[in-house]
């Protein structure tokens, strides 16, 4: 059996045939050792050599030790490829839970204008961030009483990835905007989607993450765009303590102080406003 190109290097002996017949009726792009093991029926050894050679023959790549994807037919015999990349990011995760955060939420969501170069998850363990073919995988620690707020956003008919839902993904750029380019970011995600949110659970999240500045925030930007009644500001007013936080962490601490919310402005609300025109 060939597959793709009629090259030699894509010469597929009936094992890995097999394999890659059963993986692509379940729709599985990404694949383990062990997914290996368990199909073709061979043990660890006779499986890690199957595997080494259908690497060397371009059918699949080799992300990390134990960790595979499937390469497209239609990229001949490249082995440098890494496959969905909120699969990839997932796996990388392995038994660890994590889903799809920050930027790349964003990206999901319809919340930016600009591709997104690396990727990024949010894990209740410390995982090591890590570089495949070009790609920065990122993990954020969030702990367990945070892992909330999050959605299934399916990448084939049977693979899918979590991610944090809209509101969720505002608050985590809120209290981490180096992780989506910045509080304006947030800002034009938030005006941008802020027709298919609910501000209720906006409140929530933010009463719920128990941050200051992420309280701070949000109730600034839902009252200079109009988009919540009263009664949630009110809500997240009655949480402030007596310090302030700046409104962007990756901008100088610089800029008038605002007492309603705590904040130090070093954005001018000109240049947020101006993001409902843009």
């Amino acid at each position: 059996m060939r597959i793709g190109h009629n090259t030699s290097s894509k010469t597929v002996g009936p094992k890995t045939a097999g394999l890659l017949a059963r993986l692509y009726d379940r729709s599985q792009s990404t694949f383990t050792l062990a997914d290996a093991r368990e199909i073709t029926g061979l043990n660890s050894q006779l499986a890690s050599s199957l595997l080494h050679k259908a690497v060397q023959r371009g059918l699949v790549s080799r992300l990390k030790p134990g960790l595979f994807v499937i390469v497209p037919q239609e990229l001949g015999t490249t082995s440098e490829y890494t496959g969905n990349p909120y699969l990839t990011a997932k796996r990388l995760a392995g038994s660890t839970p994590c889903f799809i955060s920050h930027a790349s939420a964003m990206e999901i969501h319809r919340m930016v204008t600009q591709p997104q170069l690396a990727v990024f998850a949010s894990s209740v363990k410390r995982l090591q961030s890590r570089s495949l073919r070009g790609t920065e995988f990122h993990f954020v620690l969030v702990t367990p009483e945070r892992y909330f707020g999050t959605a299934k956003h399916w990448v084939t008919k049977q693979e899918y990835v979590d991610i944090s839902d809209l509101e969720r993904t505002v608050i985590d750029g809120l209290r981490q905007p180096e992780y989506c380019g910045g509080v304006t970011e947030v800002a034009k995600g938030l005006w941008m989607r802020h027709q298919d949110m609910k501000t209720t659970r906006l409140v929530e999240y933010a009463l719920r993450m128990g941050t200051g500045a992420v309280i701070r925030r949000l109730g600034y930007l839902l009252e200079l765009y109009t988009i919540a009644p009263e009664s949630e500001l009110s809500r997240l007013r009655g949480t402030l303590s007596e310090t302030y936080a700046p409104l962007d962490t990756l901008l100088p601490k610089e800029g008038p102080h605002l007492r309603r919310w705590r904040l130090q402005l070093n954005i001018t609300p000109q240049e947020l406003e101006s993001i409902r025109t843009t």
